[in-house]
């Protein structure tokens, strides 16, 4: 099913505070919807409304984990985007309860308040046989999604870029301290990084109907590279080129162990399980057109957007010359 997207339609977005969310509320509001910020803490979310008009975006206070709020959030809704993920488990916000149970409640609710359109982000790698505690979860999303909302839109991203991401900046920022960067399982998994920006728009195809219901997309830029060619390029494009240490699976799920325990862990088990495996579109969703280009969108390259926002990671800023 899908939506007109105008000024009558209503669409709640569930984890609109977070990076990806600050993209998908900007183009729904160009387009004209309203927009409801379902978050956990709407202080946080209070910079949105400088996206659309007066009234045009609002934030309400939801957690996927309370099922009364998620409804609440939904009342009267024509549409809802659920891009509620997190990276490593904390106290009660466990992959468990907010990327599987939490994306079914969502998609209950969602059914129940009559919504005419559902989009879900997963992730590329959901699979519930792997051995990466996310990737079961964000699986089981995926099913529970198609089981209490069947005529919904699934969109599975490699790793995302843009001005605020944890890829990019987390690397750069590290290559300012250290003489070399780590290279885990030797450098040799593959991503296939997308941009931000694409990635809403895919979202918004997912609600004016030019995505099919009941498949998952999976989206990638248009170039794959291995971990080791993402590294070079942040040092070219910081002018900091670093050395590498290789660091087999087992040893960085050791380290990872210990690394777990810290506040804001940098580094645990589940994430290095999930370096073992490449990120990239499959040549299945190729085959079956399950990808930007079906949707109608031509998706941005790395190389002309990352070097302008990691400008700040040169020894001199945007007054350093740029290596060649």
């Amino acid at each position: 099913m899908s939506i007109s997207l105008n000024s009558s339609a209503l669409v709640t977005v569930f984890g609109g505070s977070g990076f990806l969310g600050r993209y998908v509320v900007q183009a729904l509001a160009k387009n004209g919807c309203r927009v409801r910020v379902a978050v956990r803490r709407p202080n946080q979310a209070v910079h949105l409304q400088t996206q659309g008009g007066v009234g045009q975006i609002h934030a309400v206070q939801a957690n996927l984990r309370y099922e009364d709020s998620v409804k609440r959030a939904l009342e009267g809704a024509d549409a809802a985007v659920n891009l509620v993920g997190i990276l490593q488990p904390s106290g009660k916000q466990s992959f468990e309860a907010v990327q599987a149970e939490g994306a079914g409640t969502f998609a209950q609710a969602a059914k129940e308040a009559g919504a005419k359109a559902l989009v879900h982000v997963s992730a590329i790698g959901a699979d519930p046989k792997s051995t990466a505690a996310y990737a079961r979860s964000k699986a089981r999303g995926e099913e529970l999604i198609r089981e209490r909302f069947s005529q919904s839109v699934i969109l599975r991203p490699s790793i995302v870029f843009g001005t605020e991401d944890e890829f990019f900046n987390r690397f750069a920022s590290m290559a300012r301290f250290t003489p070399a960067l780590p290279l885990f399982g030797g450098g040799r998994t593959r991503f296939q990084p997308v941009y931000v920006g694409d990635v809403a728009k895919a979202v918004v195809a997912g609600l004016d109907g030019r995505a099919r219901d009941g498949v998952p997309y999976e989206l990638g830029g248009p170039s794959t590279y291995t971990f080791k060619e993402l590294l070079d390029l942040i040092g070219e494009y910081t002018n900091r080129k670093r050395g590498y240490v290789s660091v087999p699976f087992w040893a960085a799920k050791m380290q990872a162990a210990l690394l777990q325990l810290l506040p804001g862990a940098p580094l645990t088990v589940d994430q290095v399980r999930m370096l073992q495996s490449d990120n990239v579109v499959s040549s299945d969703a190729i085959r079956e057109a399950r990808t930007l280009k079906e949707l109608g969108i031509d998706p941005q390259a790395v190389e002309t957007i990352v070097p302008h926002y990691l400008v700040r990671f040169r020894p001199k800023g945007e007054f350093s010359v740029r290596a060649v």
